[in-house]
């Protein structure tokens, strides 16, 4: 098992059969100690999030395999805070895609002018560019296909596949009494055909969720979620 990639929150190994090894970490990202899923650097470490992370996400993860929506999951070990994926190829350097419901958040910072604090989205696909030391540019389909990162037709099959996802999670979330205002996916290409597929993570520490008006910490969300009310 080698390490190929040391994340803000995950490292990545290469197996010995070609498959990957990420191993979740307690560090989640924010600033000042406070958890923001759109942050660049790592705010805060929460003791237990790690794992927290990859049970969450192992449940959305067979959720969305039994539904025939294609990710790169194999399987997950909670207990060593590790998830076995297939080999997946980045668009770029990466991207990252958000899905926005409400308009909270950087939508929020750089569209006050036009909308208020919690006004209802529909479902609006945003993408950016994995450039910490640019914070993430947002950037167009028209000049994702100019510089060469994606086609149009691919960011076609990205945008319908979030939504699709999206509203996987959402709908899962609101079995719970709980509303998810934004959710952040990330995605690659896999094997020769170069299926687009989902990669990465969805845990509490990619989305803003709230109960009853109440912002849901990271580890707060799994325990509502996975736990029998």
């Amino acid at each position: 098992m080698k390490l190929v990639y040391k994340g803000k929150t995950k490292n990545v190994y290469v197996l010995e059969d070609g498959n990957y090894l990420l191993k979740f970490k307690d560090d989640v990202t924010g600033e000042n100690g406070v958890f923001d899923p759109g942050s660049n650097t790592v705010g805060l470490t929460l003791d237990g999030a790690g794992q927290a992370g990859l049970r969450l996400t192992k449940y959305f993860f067979e959720v969305l395999r039994s539904q025939g929506i294609p990710t790169h999951y194999i399987d997950a070990d909670i207990e060593n805070s590790t998830m076995t994926v297939k080999p997946a190829s980045l668009f770029g350097q990466g991207l990252e895609v958000i899905c926005r419901y409400k308009a909270v958040g950087s939508f929020l910072r750089r569209y006050g002018l036009y909308v208020t604090e919690g006004q209802s989205l529909d479902a609006f696909v945003e993408i950016t560019l994995k450039d910490d030391n640019r914070q993430d540019p947002p950037i167009s389909d028209d000049a994702l296909a100019m510089l060469g990162i994606l086609s149009l037709e691919e960011y076609q099959v990205l945008k319908s596949l979030t939504k699709q996802i999206g509203l996987v999670i959402k709908t899962e979330l609101a079995a719970k009494g709980i509303e998810l205002y934004d959710i952040k996916f990330e995605f690659g290409r896999v094997g020769q055909k170069q299926q687009i597929v989902l990669i990465d993570e969805i845990s509490g520490g990619n989305m803003r969720a709230y109960k009853e008006g109440q912002y849901i910490q990271p580890l707060d969300l799994e325990k509502l979620m996975l736990t029998d009310n």
